[in-house]
């Protein structure tokens, strides 16, 4: 494992230099990918001293170990001292581990998140927006943008879909582990007899596709312009400014009404499809790939589930790792870390079983 991090110090060296030069600093897209390479060598160089640093101390303990036989106190302090310094040096090994692991290509971009309403009717509809509401307020706390690029309302505060670019940091690495199917079990507003109702809701994680990485020809594209219209099918706009594009080769359809300007219900519509489009290709690449979206989307039918949100007993379950937590209220609100994290280390250890 530790071969990869011979030059490691060396790299670290010339990116110092590189972060020195003023030049740089004119390309701001370099300078902060530059900026963030040094920070991950950084890291490394000094969790890889740490760990040089445990195994020379854990020498020291085992030759004071062997040498104590004739003074129990002190046996008993050195063999307290391997533990602990034998336990410090496998959790570093493992960070060190993880940060040599391949990285994923679409980590550091930004991601379309498109919730759809799978079984529940009207109730499926309100747990859209609901879960929309909690994934806005999460990027929040993450400092991150989010835009709404198309929706379809029903007109008491639901949606049958929602489609929101989230644009920051690292935001594919944090929710790429969200795409399935959301189940949520409560007791509906107008239920007059105080039953919980089962609905579904799909939710998938798309990363956004940047123009050098896919290009579509014009002659591949059709393109509808149409009158708007809002919840119950009443006009909104009196304009043609709703837009549908069909990317004809592959029959993908995208529509996007949100905007009063077609140019603008145009472009969001093109983004969607050029993220949707490289989502499809990577599928044709790898079988892999192919397996996961299918697992990811999901029919939307209730029986179908990564998660379940559960509001009469205050708990959600995390069904792919067995995680319950009972703090429904704040998951809800954003607080979505406690589900984030244990899924990402969840995941990590398994690349990790990959490697040995």
């Amino acid at each position: 494992m530790f071969d990869r991090l011979t030059d490691i110090h060396e790299k670290l060296s010339a990116l110092e230099r590189q972060l020195s030069e003023p030049e740089l600093v004119q390309d701001q897209k370099k300078y902060q990918e530059v900026v963030r390479d040094h920070s991950r060598v950084a890291r490394l160089c000094t969790l890889h001293e740490d760990y040089e640093k445990a195994g020379r101390d854990l020498a020291e303990s085992r030759e004071l170990l062997r040498n104590a036989d004739q003074d129990p106190e002190l046996a008993e302090l050195a063999r307290a001292e391997v533990d602990e310094l034998t336990r410090r040096q496998e959790d570093l090994q493992r960070e060190i581990r993880i940060m040599l692991l391949p990285p994923d290509p679409n980590d550091k971009k930004n991601i379309f998140l498109e919730i759809r309403a799978g079984t529940g009717g009207d109730e499926a509809a309100l747990f859209v927006a609901d879960l929309f509401r909690m994934y806005s307020r999460y990027a929040e706390t993450q400092g991150w943008r989010v835009e709404v690029m198309s929706s379809n309302p029903i007109g008491i505060g639901g949606f049958k879909e929602l489609i929101a670019l989230i644009a920051g940091h690292q935001v594919y690495s944090k929710l790429k582990y969200e795409s399935g199917t959301h189940r949520v079990q409560r007791v509906p507003e107008t239920e007059t007899q105080g039953r919980i109702h089962t609905s579904a809701v799909t939710v998938a994680i798309l990363p956004e596709a940047e123009e050098v990485e896919l290009n579509i020809a014009p002659h591949e594209l059709k393109v509808d312009v149409y009158r708007s219209s809002g919840a119950g099918g009443q006009s909104v706009n009196t304009t043609d400014s709703a837009v549908r594009i069909t990317h004809l080769p592959t029959g993908l359809v995208v529509t996007c009404q949100d905007e009063r300007s077609q140019l603008k219900n145009k472009a969001k519509a093109l983004q969607i499809l050029r993220a949707r489009l490289l989502d499809s290709m990577e599928q044709e690449r790898s079988d892999k790939i192919s397996a996961d979206r299918k697992g990811q989307i999901g029919s939307g039918d209730r029986s179908e589930r990564i998660r379940t949100y559960n509001f009469p007993q205050g708990r959600v379950t995390d069904h792919r790792i067995g995680l319950t937590i009972y703090k429904i209220d704040q998951i809800m609100s954003g607080a979505l870390e406690e589900v984030i994290m244990p899924l990402v280390t969840h995941y990590q250890t398994e690349a990790l079983k990959g490697l040995d």
